[in-house]
């Protein structure tokens, strides 16, 4: 795994602790093995950017790891059982309301039919996404996938704020 990324001028801001989320990258692969669309969920009314859309998962709970985490968050959001789970990446993010270390998960395999538990919307992707808008901290997966795919110009539609 990669060694965290500090954005969005976090150097500048007071020294917060951050708070652990595991988030699942859920990626359908062709017969070959290839990678190919993956699923963005819209964040819930009355959350903290609601609306916008990102990768499922949630905060760590006292005592879990991200894996027993990510396994309990996408139960409870989305309705799936997921199978091996591939630790990624990590992102450390500074948002007006916390700072977040995101701990990038890869999941391949899961069972059970999608359902949207806290109301919100889900939709499976390519690049550049369709959705709109992305969380700021979704924006750097999406070039991270553009590095890994070989994909160039936009990963999604910018904004000012990007």
């Amino acid at each position: 795994m990669s060694e965290p990324i500090v954005v969005d001028g976090a150097e500048n801001l007071p020294e917060r602790v951050p708070v652990e989320v595991a988030v699942g990258v859920l990626v359908e692969r062709d017969a070959d093995g290839r990678e190919g669309r993956f699923l963005l969920t819209s964040r819930p009314a009355g959350k903290v950017y609601a609306g916008f859309w990102e990768f499922p998962g949630g905060k760590l709970e006292s005592g879990e790891t991200v894996e027993q985490a990510l396994r309990r968050e996408l139960i409870e959001e989305i309705g799936i059982t997921i199978g091996a789970v591939q630790p990624w990446r990590e992102l450390v993010m500074d948002y007006p309301h916390a700072r977040v270390r995101l701990n990038f998960c890869k999941v391949f395999d899961w069972t059970g039919e999608f359902e949207m538990r806290e109301a919100q919307a889900m939709a499976w992707q390519t690049l550049p996404v369709e959705v709109e808008p992305v969380l700021p901290g979704t924006i750097p997966v999406l070039r991270w996938f553009a590095e890994e795919r070989g994909h160039a110009g936009l990963t999604h539609r910018e904004t000012p704020a990007d």
